[in-house]
């Protein structure tokens, strides 16, 4: 389904995520998502489209400068990056081991793919197999260019499963575009856009639609004047380029390597070039030191979802950033975003759920402790132990810790026992280490077969 849009300025209902400076501003491109809004959105909210997973939905990228304004653009190509991304901070987070999981789930497949059959004017369509959710490609802002996307994960994928019917999780759509720089690379940011999307099985966002539409015709009068009505087309919004475009400024585009949904075409010079290997990234700075410099106190804030800030903190070291008050913050950033930067400046580091000590039971000490003297706990004996933090609580992660422990491999322990009533060896199961007191302390006892070098290990 293709639709006919006119570069119109975006619609009123749209504009309350954007910056005050831009009210009046006319932005050089617009991006239109070529599906109806839901009319179940109050006014002054953002508007929230349905899709059908896999089904492919088409984007006009519609060229809306005014006649003189950016002139280096006339003759050129743009790149655009698409990305299908999390809506709520809760799960921005932890976005890595949402993808993660989705990737270990469904194997071979990707999030975000582009009908090329369908699209019109994109040149050298690329995507990185490490990036489930992230397509980009070429076009000529003077031409006619229409991109088909696809979604292919739906919003109760990412939903913490309780008792069924659960509430599926909002994406966003962002585009973020960039100019080539004069070194042949598109670096130079012009303009990022998103939209607020929902994805249901197939027919599922046909359903939700006329369900929607169902309950607003039901609604009073005067309960239906706070709702939007439902727009033919879905304007996507401006907003903040996505961080990671600034935070590794140089780094190329690598080209789509798989076997699923590989694509590349192209327009002029034929067939795509084999891209360069990509540069080292730089090194990663986990924690915001007072020694940090301004430049890795920029990468902290990009690394942390700041990079809308980065500027106000251009010139910030680690040190200065450190002695900013709450108040500070919050004033300079807002409310939200505020308390959520002065909470990662003070962050510590999060206690391990469990705690035990050990201590690695040697024959020497074994033969003192037979002897009657030595019984009492009082008599000097002189024990050392290590600390040994979990997080999982599984049989599987203490092999593993114990291992590197004694310096073995995690296969060359074979059973692990912890001595129970008259001696007895009870095999330890997830269920026993989830039950263990934290700071518990625990003598080992290493028992080594003699026929296949595998150690078995009691706790005492």
């Amino acid at each position: 389904m293709r639709c006919d849009v006119l570069a119109l300025p975006i619609f009123k209902q749209e504009e309350s995520s954007l910056p005050t400076e831009n009210e009046n501003k006319i932005l050089p491109f617009q991006y239109v998502l070529c599906t109806a809004t839901s009319p179940a959105v109050k006014l002054h909210e953002e508007t929230l489209t349905y899709l059908n997973q896999g089904q492919s939905y088409e984007i006009r990228m519609l060229d809306n400068r005014k006649i003189g304004e950016l002139p280096e653009l006339n003759g050129k190509l743009v790149k655009s990056i698409f990305r299908v991304v999390f809506h709520d901070r809760r799960l921005q987070y932890t976005e890595h081991q949402q993808l993660e999981g989705w990737r270990w789930n469904r194997p071979g497949d990707r999030i975000l793919d582009i009908d090329v059959p369908m699209s019109v004017g994109i040149i050298d369509p690329r995507a990185n197999p490490n990036q489930l959710n992230t397509v980009e490609f070429l076009w000529d802002p003077a031409k006619r260019t229409s991109v088909f996307i696809q979604v292919n994960c739906i919003s109760t994928e990412f939903t913490m499963r309780k008792h069924g019917g659960e509430k599926g999780v909002p994406f966003r759509v962002q585009i973020d575009t960039f100019k080539e720089n004069e070194n042949g690379e598109y670096t130079e940011h012009i303009h990022s856009a998103s939209c607020q999307i929902k994805v249901f099985k197939p027919k599922g966002a046909d359903r939700k639609q006329k369900t929607d539409r169902e309950k607003m015709e039901k609604r009073a009068p005067q309960e239906k004047e706070k709702y939007q009505p439902s727009y033919e087309t879905t304007i996507l919004t401006e907003c903040s380029p996505w961080p990671e475009i600034t935070y590794v400024p140089n780094a190329p585009s690598p080209g789509f390597n798989t076997s699923h949904n590989s694509f590349t075409i192209g327009e002029g010079n034929g067939s795509p070039i084999e891209p360069p290997e990509p540069p080292p990234p730089p090194p990663v700075v986990d924690n915001l030191l007072p020694t940090s410099t301004p430049q890795e106190a920029q990468q902290w804030l990009h690394r942390n979802r700041f990079a809308a800030f980065s500027r106000l903190f251009t010139n910030f070291s680690g040190a200065d950033l450190l002695k900013l008050t709450r108040d500070d913050v919050i004033q300079i950033c807002g409310p939200a975003d505020g308390i959520r930067l002065f909470n990662a400046l003070k962050a510590r580091m999060v206690r391990p759920r469990l705690t035990i000590y050990v201590c690695q039971e040697s024959q020497q000490l074994r033969d003192q402790q037979q002897k009657p003297e030595n019984r009492d706990p009082g008599n000097g004996a002189f024990f050392v132990y290590h600390a040994i933090y979990m997080e999982d609580l599984t049989t599987m992660e203490l092999t593993e810790k114990l291992a590197e422990l004694f310096n073995i491999s995690p296969h060359q322990i074979n059973q692990i026992y912890k001595q129970g009533p008259t001696g007895i060896h009870v095999i330890i199961s997830d269920e026993m280490i989830q039950n263990f007191q934290d700071e518990s302390c625990f003598v080992l006892d290493t028992l080594k077969a003699e026929t296949n070098d595998s150690y078995h290990i009691i706790l005492k």
